[in-house]
């Protein structure tokens, strides 16, 4: 049965932006705690080059000290309404599991759907991506592989700088849109990246009704996020969409959704995972039979294939 649960929905992005941060993993739960093994941190970096706390970056290195790591950005998921909650990007799950793979995580804020209207989120992810080539050195990130990864909207971010990889600007419908932007100090870097991990995330706006799930009230989170409605404006909607996005051209990308999630549905997912084998796009999927929106998704069988798969695409 469909619920309406917006205020419930609210207070728990509100409770994720005020939470501690290894004890909370996104809007999925509560995980469990962990203490990141990291021969290096940096925390509140400023991406942008500007004096904003939503455009900051957490910085992890493994353990294994080494001259330079691969790199895995990782973003939070809070349905775009929160600009700083990477302190909560699913560091005790996602991030202590890639870091003790030997990757370094990039744990970004960005703005949110208060601070900015779409495409503005994709920019400051560009902008991340750009970032870690332009300070490589500094930071010692291996920019010969770089992935985003990210839990609901932040793995709509995630999916969607790897559908748009390589693509600018482009027009959608009636919708011209810049993927791209301005953001930051290198522009003149690639914002490419070589693979996609997406947890749960919204990848086609246009049809989150695709099954069971809470019902947002009169104003969905895609709604506040575009400032539009689906039955007046539907080619903004496809321009917030991964799958719109997608061809032969893509990068690798791992789905993992859980088919009990109630607040994006596991056909998000299923659509995503047909799409991309239907392009020619390498890909994986796994479904989880109990999993909710984040709850039972983080078993050591599925970071392993998080980890695998990553490593795979790099070899």
């Amino acid at each position: 049965m469909k619920r309406t649960l917006l205020s419930a929905f609210v207070a728990a992005c509100a409770l994720q932006m005020t939470a501690q941060p290894q004890g909370f993993g996104g809007f999925g739960g509560f995980q469990q705690q962990a203490k990141l093994e990291t021969s290096q941190e940096w925390k509140d970096v400023n991406y942008a080059g500007d004096d904003k706390a939503f455009h900051t970056c957490d910085i992890y290195l493994p353990k294994q000290e080494k001259k330079s790591y691969p790199v895995v950005i990782h973003i939070y998921g809070s349905a775009w309404f929160s600009n700083n909650s990477k302190g909560a990007a699913d560091l005790g799950t996602i991030v202590k599991a890639l870091l003790d793979a030997g990757y370094a995580v990039v744990c970004p804020n960005h703005r949110s759907s208060m601070d900015a209207k779409w495409p503005a989120q994709i920019h400051d992810i560009r902008a991340v991506i750009r970032f870690v080539r332009g300070e490589a050195k500094k930071y010692k990130f291996d920019t010969s592989f770089i992935a985003t990864s990210g839990f609901s909207s932040g793995g709509h971010l995630a999916s969607t700088a790897a559908t748009t990889s390589g693509t600018k600007q482009t027009k959608v419908g009636t919708v011209d849109i810049d993927l791209e932007g301005s953001v930051g100090n290198y522009t003149t870097q690639s914002s490419a990246v070589n693979a996609a991990c997406d947890w749960s995330g919204p990848v086609d706006l246009t049809a989150m009704d695709c099954g069971d799930h809470m019902q947002m009230g009169e104003n969905s989170p895609e709604d506040v996020l575009l400032n539009a409605k689906l039955a007046k404006e539907p080619d903004k909607y496809l321009s917030l969409s991964a799958t719109n996005y997608i061809d032969k051209n893509d990068p690798p990308i791992i789905i993992f959704h859980g088919e009990k999630d109630n607040v994006v549905p596991c056909c998000q997912g299923k659509k995503f995972y047909e799409l991309l084998k239907a392009a020619g796009v390498k890909t994986e999927a796994t479904f989880v039979p109990e999993g909710g929106h984040g709850m039972g998704m983080y078993s050591d069988e599925n970071l392993k294939k998080m980890v695998g798969f990553l490593d795979a695409v790099r070899k």
